[in-house]
């Protein structure tokens, strides 16, 4: 009866659905996996266009929160990974993506967050949109360096089944390597035109938890940056500091929103 009453409700349902049937076991050459996570992908992007709906209406505005930021970083991702599939196979990745849908649909079901207004000056929303594109390019490098240090880790034990020396997830190490440092480097950019324009807006910026662990998360990235030229940081060495800079731009917004909506149950401050 609830399913009928809401077609937002009838999407999130659907599209987790079929987010967890794409989590499903398969040959590599069976294309259902796909169908059904570019299924739940298009699903998904209408829940998250019904949850946006505030733009069109009065005091204009955006669903905020915890789980619905989290929910468009990983449809982002998805949407990364969906274009990059076209070119490059990373079919591992496509159940560990499938599982971070499905939670993200559910999550942002459970906690859908609340409007507000943004607009506080004409910088604001342009800041909004760069500073969520930045947390859907570092994700995407995440993932990256997930299957790399999983390759590494394969080739280092002599695991079976880890394919031809030098190959990670169907394609050569030193190629996954550079390409996830093209996502660290296109989402730094993107985050650094993301705090300027943060800077620029008096009423937007304060240099509160979220503000501090922003600027550590681009600082973390920008060392990262400057040791791959000038150290030559590769493997697990520069890995390392892209998840401690990715943890801290989760923090700043995701985890303090959780620990307001969550655990003191209120408002941030």
């Amino acid at each position: 009866m609830i399913l009928s009453a809401d077609p937002a409700v009838l999407c999130t349902v659907v599209a987790l659905l079929a987010y967890l049937g794409a989590l499903l076991p398969a040959a590599p050459e069976r294309r259902w996996p796909v169908q059904l996570l570019f299924t739940a992908w298009v699903l998904h992007a209408i829940v998250l266009l019904a949850g946006a709906g505030a733009w069109a209406g009065e005091g204009q505005g955006l669903r905020l929160g915890f789980a619905p930021v989290l929910s468009l970083t990983i449809w982002l991702v998805l949407a990364v990974h969906g274009v990059e599939s076209r070119f490059l196979p990373l079919a591992s990745a496509r159940r560990a993506l499938a599982l971070a849908g499905a939670l993200a649909v559910l999550l942002a079901w459970v906690f859908p967050g609340e409007v507000r207004a943004i607009a506080h000056s004409r910088w604001a929303p342009l800041h909004w949109v760069l500073g969520l594109t930045s947390y859907g390019l570092f994700g995407a490098a995440v993932l990256h360096a997930i299957l790399l240090d999983t390759a590494d880790n394969r080739l280092r034990h002599r695991a079976p089944g880890g394919g031809p020396a030098g190959m990670g997830n169907g394609m050569p190490l030193l190629k996954l390597e550079r390409l996830t440092f093209r996502f660290v480097e296109a989402g730094f950019v993107v985050l650094t035109l993301a705090l300027w324009l943060g800077l620029q807006s008096e009423a937007e910026w304060r240099w509160d938890r979220k503000s501090v662990l922003s600027v550590l998360g681009w600082a973390t990235f920008a060392a990262l940056i400057i040791g791959r030229v000038w150290r030559g940081w590769r493997g697990r060495q520069a890995t390392r500091w892209l998840y401690a800079g990715s943890l801290l731009l989760l923090l700043a917004y995701v985890g303090t929103r959780f620990v307001y909506e969550v655990v003191l149950q209120r408002p941030p401050a």
